[in-house]
């Protein structure tokens, strides 16, 4: 991607007539078009797909007005998105995060995660309750037949996942332990009415590239461990930390549960100068870092292999299966300003293979 001429892209993008205000969206060359609605997305077969989440079937055609709706799924980046994205990859590379401030937030991410959680209410953050249709394992652990189960989830700032979960849960004996690297986010857990002093829920601090354990969890005590966008709020360098911990407190055939953000995902491609740390790693304006990740580069990360065709018939002893992992693509538009936004997701299944005894 460095190999692409820079001059020969700006001239290209100036002839767009790009103004600020659009860079971060691509403007539709159908904005201005009088295109009568086509439905592509069938009510009758406007079901999930499975293959291998459900991402979901809003479907853009040729046809298709654009701006009928607010979002479409599995929406590939046309090749101006490309261009103008490769564009300010190299303008935030010219102008990275200086070596003060680099010192400043890796030094003590948690002060930034505290920070954040101090200046959102638990009202700032969604229940995620797509999870148990992207994840249906979480619909069997919680059914009222299933038997006791241990569920992990790190990074579970104000409880948007774990409260759904428990909401929705008849297992008598389901155990969630949710675990923050922030205090000041697992107050604001125990801090809800939907809290029960550790009887379903657990809220504790814990860091995952840590050293330690979580409290209350020893090796192998674990059967699903949800990793929701915060594998990349770590440096790359604790990436082996992590997966060797959420390894060792994963029972055998014990599963991981992950979505986080993909490379070319919008909210990368907007960063302007003096938030570049290293490729595809970022500091935000409030402090806190993020990651965009690669297909390729995850499945190597937690299999300790190159693609999919190796992964497939590795040996048992790198760790983690890669079950499943999707790009999960789609279009957001500003229907007002006639904007297109292009976000890019990552979501995986792990599941912890059992390794050999020595000899």
């Amino acid at each position: 991607m460095d190999s692409v001429n820079k001059p020969t892209l700006v001239n290209e993008l100036s002839s767009l007539q790009m103004s600020d205000s659009l860079k971060y969206a691509q403007p539709s060359d159908q904005a201005t078009q009088n295109i009568a609605p086509h439905l592509s997305h069938d009510p009758e077969n406007n079901g999930k797909k499975t293959d291998p989440f459900q991402f979901g079937s809003r479907l853009l055609g040729e046809q298709d007005n654009v701006f009928e709706f607010n979002a479409w799924d599995h929406v590939e980046t046309d090749d101006t998105y490309k261009m103008y994205a490769e564009l300010q990859y190299a303008k935030q590379r010219e102008a990275p995060v200086s070596d003060f401030d680099k010192n400043r937030f890796n030094a003590d991410p948690v002060k930034w995660w505290n920070n954040f959680y101090k200046n959102n209410t638990a009202n700032f953050f969604k229940d995620r309750k797509w999870l148990q249709q992207e994840f249906p394992i979480l619909s069997q652990v919680t059914s009222s037949t299933a038997p006791p189960t241990t569920l992990l989830e790190v990074g579970a700032g104000a409880g948007n996942t774990a409260f759904p979960i428990l909401k929705a849960n008849q297992n008598p004996n389901l155990k969630i332990h949710a675990c923050d690297f922030s205090k000041k986010a697992v107050e604001v857990i125990r801090a809800n009415e939907a809290y029960d002093d550790g009887v379903h829920v657990q809220a504790d601090v814990w860091d995952i590239a840590g050293d330690e354990l979580p409290p209350g969890l020893g090796e192998e005590s674990v059967n699903v461990v949800l990793l929701i966008f915060i594998f990349s709020a770590l440096s790359p360098s604790q990436w082996a930390k992590a997966v060797s911990n959420v390894y060792k407190v994963l029972k055998p055939n014990g599963e991981v549960l992950f979505r986080d953000y993909g490379r070319g995902d919008l909210a990368q491609v907007r960063f302007k100068k003096g938030r570049y740390l290293e490729e595809n790693f970022y500091i935000r304006g409030d402090g806190t870092r993020v990651y965009f990740f690669e297909k390729d580069e995850l499945i190597k990360i937690w299999s300790g292999v190159d693609s999919f065709e190796q992964e497939a018939s590795h040996c048992e002893d790198t760790g983690f299966e890669v079950i499943d992992l999707g790009v999960d693509r789609r279009l957001l538009v500003n229907r007002a300003k006639q904007l297109k936004m292009y976000r890019c997701w990552m979501q995986g299944r792990f599941r912890k293979h059992e390794k050999p005894a020595p000899g």
